[in-house]
């Protein structure tokens, strides 16, 4: 065993002094030592209860014969950082929990790992720690929120970030946003709609790295914690098996988590996750690929944040993401052949998966769209890619030209949408909020909530170099690139130019001469930093494109 280094001989009888100091006996460092990373923490709503879980997954350790150990990780909400400084951290925090996992999980010798995330840079980060580490690990996530259904109206955080905007345009009243308010969120979970908390533990099990169930028990039932607890059984038999993520992890998974992707209809996050994954694991994830990913992948659920879409309950009660793969397997969709944290391989896993409600996985017979959810567009202003959530755009404006509303800052653009001065049929560019020029790439939520809840969602569309978060609906393409702070193209469109978009065809560009954008160019001066000194100073430096998966190099 690999804790045998500390563990056994003379010469470790100062290491097991030191472990013996914490209570440890000398049958517990006689078993296998199982590190136990938990993001627990009171500032998340999907981590709140997360010592639960913790608690479940010793037990499950502990009945298969191993000793875990537990240690913390930081997390962020996004929600509480959402429209100020504290989104700027928020993308960044992704390096820092991996660094942390990786650290703790290299210093200190454990025969296997179970990482415990549940929101939405926790669990990309843990699994890029996950792979960096490679010894025999498992992923169990707390669970989703449930949504509640008020007044005939299904709940959730978008609803109240909409509501803001409703009020401000007098289509609703206090009243009725404080009644939203206190009803959104429910309880502890991660945000009940397939925004990218719910997306990333739902593309764990695509990944093979999370046993069914994972992406869909909602957190407050009872087989969330007899889950956890056969997560800590089955990472007792990765052990004894010796399989670890490098056996399970390899191009033809992140080609099946592309899949389930583009079928459920994820967050676009997942479009800066799944790279920034697969770079760990020495594999390229090129953005050309996810559009011919799509071009043969149905979208076959519509979920939260699109319209009236169902939530993340509902598609637990439709049988979860293994539902869905097993659809997709009776197309030849899947590579089913693939070693999974079962022991078994994906097929063995999916093959008695069946889907129970067709509402909301639709047959691959009879889908939402022919294509999967998720489109990547080129064209002179995003000559590296930009990513839109085409299924949760409205079909009124998936071509769409308009004068370019031009914004240096998320602040400035969501004071001229609350003030009332944005009109129909304008594109809103939102820039020098990249990777480098936010710094973090922060997500724009207020901005899409806002035009949303003014009724403005099929008349306006919206372009970063940021991202959006993913409750976002509506035409709102996120990660254009090359950012702004580096020069690309959206740093040198003017007001009143005209942009085209054409989400069906993969096209964005701008309406202006190539040799005015080659004159405009020859002028640019970047603008400073925004922020040059601490964490994010160092981030901002090293940071690479949106298009590569905004890791560290």
């Amino acid at each position: 065993m690999r804790s045998h280094i500390v563990t056994k001989g003379i010469e470790r009888a100062p290491h097991r002094s030191l472990f013996k100091a914490m209570g440890y006996t000398d049958e517990e460092l006689s078993r296998p030592l199982i590190g136990i990373a938990n993001a627990k923490s009171e500032i998340v709503p999907g981590h709140i209860h997360l010592d639960k879980i913790s608690e479940a997954v010793k037990s499950g350790v502990r009945m298969a014969g191993g000793t875990p150990i537990e240690f913390g990780t930081i997390g962020i909400c996004d929600g509480i950082a959402m429209g100020h400084v504290g989104m700027n951290y928020s993308l960044a925090s992704r390096e820092l929990i991996a660094d942390s996992c990786e650290a703790m999980g290299k210093a200190h010798p454990f025969d296997g790992m179970v990482y415990i995330p549940n929101c939405d840079k926790i669990v990309p980060g843990m699994l890029m720690a996950l792979i960096r580490v490679n010894v025999p690990s498992i992923v169990i996530s707390g669970g989703a929120m449930l949504s509640l259904n008020v007044k005939g109206r299904q709940l959730d955080l978008n609803s109240v970030f909409e509501g803001v905007g409703a009020v401000k345009s007098g289509k609703m009243s206090e009243e009725e946003l404080c009644d939203i308010e206190n009803n959104a969120c429910p309880g502890c979970g991660s945000c009940s709609g397939m925004f990218t908390a719910n997306s990333m533990n739902c593309l764990s099990e695509a990944l093979g790295l999370a046993l069914p169930g994972n992406g869909t028990i909602p957190a407050v039932y009872a087989e969330r914690i007899r889950l956890a607890k056969e997560a800590g059984i089955a990472v007792m038999n990765l052990v004894e098996k010796d399989i670890k993520p490098s056996d399970i992890i390899s191009e033809d998974s992140f080609l099946n988590a592309l899949a389930v992707d583009m079928a459920l209809g994820c967050s676009t996050n997942s479009i800066l996750h799944l790279p920034a994954i697969a770079y760990e694991a020495g594999i390229e994830i090129d953005l050309d690929i996810i559009n011919e990913i799509s071009a043969k992948v149905p979208n076959l659920c519509r979920l939260a944040p699109v319209p009236n879409g169902h939530h993340i309950q509902d598609l637990y009660f439709a049988g979860g993401v293994h539902a869905a793969m097993n659809e997709l397997a009776k197309g030849d969709l899947l590579k089913t052949d693939l070693m999974t944290v079962t022991g078994k391989t994906l097929g063995e896993n999916i093959k008695d998966r069946k889907v129970s409600d067709y509402d909301v996985i639709r047959p691959l017979d009879n889908p939402h769209s022919v294509t999967g959810g998720i489109a990547i567009l080129r064209g002179n202003l995003a000559p590296d890619g930009a990513v839109v959530k085409k299924s949760a755009v409205d079909p009124e404006i998936l071509v769409h030209q308009g004068p370019a509303r031009v914004f240096d800052s998320e602040e400035d653009a969501i004071k001229e949408i609350y003030d009332g001065n944005i009109n129909k049929g304008d594109v809103i560019i939102i820039r020098y909020e990249g990777p480098k020029g936010g710094p973090g790439m922060r997500e724009m939520l207020g901005p899409t909530s806002a035009i949303a809840g003014m009724g403005l969602d099929k008349d306006v569309a919206l372009l970063t170099d940021g991202r959006f978060s993913g409750a976002t609906r509506g035409a709102s393409i996120g990660h254009v690139s090359p950012e702004a702070m580096e020069g690309g193209p959206i740093g040198l469109v003017h007001n009143g130019d005209i942009i085209s978009i054409d989400i069906p065809g993969g096209k964005l560009e701008v309406l202006v001469p190539d040799e005015e954008m080659e004159k405009r160019k020859a002028s640019f001066i970047s603008k400073e930093p925004k922020i040059k000194t601490g964490y994010l100073g160092r981030y901002a430096r090293f940071v690479s494109s949106a298009n590569t998966g905004a890791v560290l190099k």
